[in-house]
């Protein structure tokens, strides 16, 4: 019998929808965020998705229902609506929906309710998908979930500045060397130093050379893995990693880029900082590489971004994948047509290439598009899910409460000036501790 699942509050969207459904107004369809019911006839399947990537998939659905004849219903709902949706059905066996998209992190959860998908996750199918991936999708000793697409976070930048001769010459005068886009913490605190600029001479700072974003903690998670730290905050054996030398090394580099940044960062989260960089008031971002295609045309930076791989620390280069799964729930009285459905979604994985987020979860699919203009955050994205330092998100049940009750307010904290990192760290590990008990 599934457990019962906590329901989990959210301030904002995670992983591909992440940034962008903060901005997308919830659009209802299908059976709707009601009580929906299962699509009845063989001919026709429910799936249950987050709003802001409804549109991933829909180009999937109107293939499968031409070459299959079987229609896809959408059911939409918010972030936090559809974990409540999901966590009420699945503990009470009532469900009414066939196919469910699900945020990496959910998989630990709902595992023991979903169809095994071994036979699906053949070694074409494995090697065609990055490492992380195929570690997230796998709970248990069984893959649980196929993925739909994949993200994680770039490093964006302002050609205008970073192309300008007179700023180039003023960079290498001061720093002595070529200013090019920043590939280790140590250049990317250089030029976020050096782009920290009063552009009109009124005494007050016009553009900022970075962000710190407080409000959420993949940013701090991906500078940890930058370390070189193998474990992501909880280990395999429950092992809490938290006030360690790398934990301690990636909050003091976090929270030195401050002086370079805009005020307010423990309340900045993705929305906020995708704002400030399209206003033009940063040279860098750390962003997810979606939000390469959500630029709009009359913001102040448009036409003047370029896109680059994830900056390194001293364990090389690292982004937090953030990949969205298509799942199965063992109580679907439609197994055969929605485990077609995850199947047809894998072998045109490249119909999600051209949506408002642009995102796929196949290599091949990212490597296809990679040199296509409009597509320039491809590349980036591929090395920084290839890096050997890229590791997923702890397979932990408990993992969103983690977040919520310890490293939120951990980094929150860490961003106000004064703060003892390491105090911090050591309690925000107390609080882990006790949370997995």
């Amino acid at each position: 019998m599934l457990r019962k699942h906590r329901q989990i509050p959210r301030r904002v969207l995670a992983g591909a929808t992440g940034a962008l459904a903060a901005l997308v107004a919830v659009t209802l369809t299908g059976c709707g965020a009601g009580g929906g019911t299962t699509a009845s006839g063989d001919d026709s399947i429910t799936v249950l998705v987050e709003a802001g990537g409804h549109g991933e998939l829909q180009p999937i659905a109107d293939q499968f229902e031409k070459d299959t004849g079987t229609s896809v219903t959408f059911v939409e709902l918010p972030y936090d609506g559809l974990y409540n949706r999901l966590n009420s059905e699945f503990s009470s066996g009532a469900l009414s929906f066939d196919v469910a998209a699900l945020d990496s992190i959910w998989l630990p959860t709902f595992a023991e309710a979903l169809t095994p998908l071994d036979d699906m996750m053949t070694d074409d199918v494995q090697s065609d998908l990055f490492p992380a991936l195929v570690t997230e999708a796998q709970v248990d000793g069984s893959f649980v979930g196929m993925p739909a697409w994949t993200n994680s976070e770039i490093l964006y930048y302002r050609t205008d500045l970073f192309e300008d001769p007179a700023q180039q010459a003023a960079f290498k005068a001061e720093y002595g060397y070529d200013l090019v886009p920043p590939t280790t913490w140590e250049q990317y605190a250089d030029i976020a130093a050096f782009f920290t600029q009063d552009t009109d001479g009124d005494g007050q700072v016009d553009v900022f050379g970075t962000d710190v974003k407080g409000a959420v903690e993949t940013e701090w998670l991906a500078t940890l893995s930058q370390t070189g730290e193998t474990e992501m905050v909880v280990g395999d054996d429950g092992a809490v990693s938290l006030g360690d030398a790398e934990s301690l090394e990636a909050l003091d580099f976090y929270t030195s880029l401050l002086p370079y940044a805009p005020s307010g960062a423990a309340q900045l989260d993705w929305a906020g900082s995708q704002n400030l960089f399209n206003q033009g008031q940063l040279a860098m971002m750390r962003f997810w590489a979606h939000a390469y295609k959500q630029i709009p045309a009359d913001s102040a930076v448009a036409g003047n971004v370029g896109v680059t791989t994830m900056i390194g620390g001293p364990g090389g280069v690292a982004g937090v994948p953030g990949a969205w799964y298509l799942s199965v729930p063992s109580g679907t009285s439609k197994q055969e047509k929605a485990l077609e459905f995850v199947q047809y979604a894998y072998d045109h994985n490249e119909l999600s290439v051209d949506t408002d987020l642009g995102l796929a979860s196949r290599i091949s699919v990212l490597e296809q598009y990679q040199d296509e203009p409009g597509y320039e955050n491809y590349g980036p994205l591929i090395d920084t899910l290839n890096a050997a330092s890229t590791i997923p998100r702890p397979a932990n049940p408990q993992w969103q409460e983690i977040v919520d009750s310890a490293l939120i307010p951990m980094i929150q904290k860490a961003v106000v000036p004064g703060a003892d990192n390491q105090k911090l760290l050591d309690e925000a590990k107390a609080q882990v501790e006790s949370i997995i008990g």
